[in-house]
């Protein structure tokens, strides 16, 4: 026996299981049988006291599950961190643990009432004391880390349990004598997963398959060289055998019906300190500010959950709701993560949310200066497709160009400091870029409740549906096409050779002749294929009309391609009549620009055709500013392009037969987007014979 170990646990006499408050009990409800939970609990006993002292609460009635000792607290030294249990089931064990630990002489910390902390069960020192292993994301908060490395003036390593079987930290890992661990890789996130990997050498890692985990062989006690389980297979025991433990199985299944084993029976209460090792925890916390209509437009359920769902935790410090419909709230959060690192990626989805540090505490963002052209320094903020400002000189400033995946560089002007998002191959020595994520905010729309339910035709939602009926969604952009032109708006279209092998080309042509487009966008093929139906009644070699191949009509195309060469360009050919109708002669006949991007795909290519890559991004740019819609029409490639360089505000209509192309435009958040997925062909002769139905609301008034 080892008189420097002692352990604390509870008899099972009011033992059952009464409720469910973990996946293990489901099932389970008073099913277990009070004398093989006391005879399996008193077999455990015993093997403690064969190796180390043991100590007893008494047992209260009306909680079950105080036999389950582990979690009244964590212990190092004479201190305890007294558990605030999450669930009102166990709330009531916390006075009789409490008055434990104060009759032996403990100094005790308790935590805040409403921050759950689950005790030795979600707290676990290394067995050499080098630093505490601390769980979280089931039953105790990431919040609660701090005051533990401060009352115990120990080194916290945060954990994230991501599978809700393993909802305590020490029912899927156990540190063992000699720096070696048993645990079980799965029930935890990617990051905390990088975390053990650095903290615990290989060959000191003994990682479980499945079925040990499910029979809780984590949820161990380890006495110097002897690991007691509820069941280990053979080769977890060759495996701990190997590197010199004695394994000792005594079954514990009456307590699994409640989610325990031989860990959750039992608490260390002689845990050595290390005098050299002192408080340090990487967690990390910040407080936000967010403004809107946050409950009815759900942003700040959004919030909290981006928060929760990227390992960090979340305290609610004011709400002060808008007390009329159209009145917008506020609240401000405190908002923890695990590290620097994490809490800089989750700032940066807070911000693209409107999430913004309170002025007060935020005077001017991080600026590091350019070194070298076109490289950003280190942790540059990158940019998102909403409008944001910056606090330079403690005041904010707008950002200009914006668009998403750039740098935002601030160059000093005799009127002040200017701010522009700008591409990383665009930026000049003797610029400042901003980094990390301190001083930054989107600027969002605040629209009320009654102004999203009463406008009589606003534009359609953002979503992608294969069930939404077509004419519908067509009616509403024809509605808002005529509107724009009418009022002299601006409507790019981006658009692949599907438009023309789907029999679209007369109904963009006609778009573009009258006034419902003022730039287009695309590739080499769109252009080619264009014109050989133009001139050749073919597309891709097939005759339109009848839609049956065509002899010879695979070098269509490049006949096709040769002809504008041999004339300079497309104008010089329309001017020469040799092109007379489609979608590009109707371009040059009416002024409207074109950009035509090249691949190394490309046949020919066209003279028009822009094959330096950077240029034709360039030249995208400058037709998409002041866009106020975007048709994008079954060109992936073309579309997810012009998507990134758009800003939010800008409608986007996205149609293609690819349910994933229309998705991935959808994804990127902009809450003016909709995804049309049918044919585009089908699309755009709704769209035309919907134009022809309206009648401009300025004609009608004339």
């Amino acid at each position: 026996m080892t008189d420097s170990i002692r352990f604390l646990m509870c008899s099972p006499q009011h033992y059952d299981v009464d409720y469910v408050i973990n996946p293990w009990m489901e099932g389970n409800i008073h099913k277990s049988s009070r004398d093989r939970a006391v005879e399996q609990w008193q077999k455990l006993h015993y093997a403690l006291k064969d190796r180390a002292l043991v100590d007893l609460v008494e047992p209260q009635p009306g909680w079950p599950d105080m036999v389950f000792t582990a979690n009244a607290g964590l212990v190092l030294g004479k201190t305890v961190v007294l558990s605030r249990f999450l669930h009102k089931e166990r709330q009531g064990e916390e006075p009789y643990f409490k008055q434990w630990f104060e009759s032996q002489g403990y100094t005790v910390h308790e935590l805040p009432k409403d921050l759950p902390f689950e005790g030795a069960g979600d707290a676990l020192l290394d067995r050499e004391g080098r630093w505490l292993w601390a769980g979280y994301g089931f039953r105790s908060e990431l919040d609660s880390h701090p005051y533990l490395a401060k009352w115990l003036d120990i080194e916290v390593v945060s954990l994230r349990l991501a599978d809700e079987r393993f909802y305590h930290l020490d029912t899927c890992f156990c540190p063992l004598t000699g720096g070696y661990l048993l645990y079980y890789p799965p029930a935890f996130d990617a990051y905390s997963n990088r975390l053990i990997e650095m903290r615990v050498a290989p060959e000191k890692r003994i990682a479980l398959d499945e079925p040990d985990a499910v029979n809780f062989a984590c949820n161990a006690v380890n006495i110097d060289q002897v690991v007691v389980m509820n069941k280990a297979s053979e080769d977890l025991k060759k495996r701990l055998t190997a590197v010199g433990f004695e394994v000792v199985e005594t079954p514990l299944t009456e307590f699994l019906k409640a989610g325990g084993a031989a860990k959750c029976l039992t608490l260390r209460v002689t845990e050595p300190v290390r005098a050299e090792i002192h408080a340090n925890t990487a967690v990390e916390s910040r407080v936000v500010r967010m403004e809107g209509h946050l409950l009815d437009s759900g942003l700040i359920s959004r919030a909290l959950d981006l928060v929760v769902e990227n390992g960090g935790s979340f305290q609610v410090l004011n709400f002060n709701l808008g007390e009329q419909r159209q009145s917008t709230s506020s609240a401000e959060v405190k908002v923890s993560a695990p590290s620097h690192d994490l809490m800089e990626e989750m700032m940066t989805l807070l911000i693209d949310l409107g999430a913004v540090a309170p002025p007060q505490e935020v005077c001017d963002s991080n600026l590091e200066p350019v070194i070298q052209d076109g490289v950003a320094p280190d942790d540059f903020y990158v940019t998102t497709i909403y409008p944001t400002e910056v606090r330079v000189n403690c005041e904010w400033i707008k950002v200009h160009n914006q668009r998403m995946d750039g740098a935002i560089a601030i160059t000093h002007t005799p009127d002040g400091p200017v701010a522009h998002c700008k591409l990383l191959r665009d930026l000049k020595v003797g610029e400042h870029v901003i980094v990390g994520v301190e001083g930054i905010r989107t600027v969002r729309k605040t629209e009320s409740r009654e102004q999203r339910n009463t406008q009589e035709f606003s534009f359609m939602a953002s979503g992608v549906s294969s069930e939404r009926r077509v004419e519908l969604v067509v009616e509403q952009i024809a509605w808002e096409l005529r509107q724009l032109r009418d009022r002299g708006g601006k409507v790019v279209v981006t658009a692949g050779p599907v438009v023309i092998h789907t029999g679209g080309s007369q109904h963009l042509a006609r778009l573009i002749r009258e006034g419902y487009v003022q730039a287009l966008l695309g590739g080499n093929a769109i252009a080619v294929h264009d014109i050989e139906q133009s001139l050749m009644g073919t597309s891709l070699g097939v005759d339109m009309k009848r839609g049956v191949p065509v002899r010879g009509g695979h070098r269509h195309h490049l006949k096709v391609i040769n002809l504008i060469r041999r004339y300079g360009n497309i104008a010089a050919a329309v001017e020469h009549g040799v092109l007379t109708k489609g979608v590009m002669y109707e371009c040059v006949r009416n002024n409207v620009p074109f950009v035509l991007a090249g691949s190394i795909r490309d046949d020919g290519p066209l003279p028009d055709t822009e094959m330096d890559l950077i240029k034709a991004q360039t030249e995208y740019a400058k037709q998409l500013e002041g866009a106020d819609m975007i048709l994008m029409l079954s060109s992936m490639l073309h579309s997810i392009g012009v998507g990134n360089m758009t800003p939010a505000g800008v409608k986007m209509v996205c149609v293609d037969i690819n349910p994933s192309v229309v998705t991935k435009l959808s994804d990127r958040g902009s809450v003016e987007s909709v995804g049309v997925v049918t044919d585009v062909g089908l699309f755009l002769s709704l769209l035309v014979q919907q134009l022809d139905k309206l009648t401009s609301p300025y004609q009608a008034m004339v």
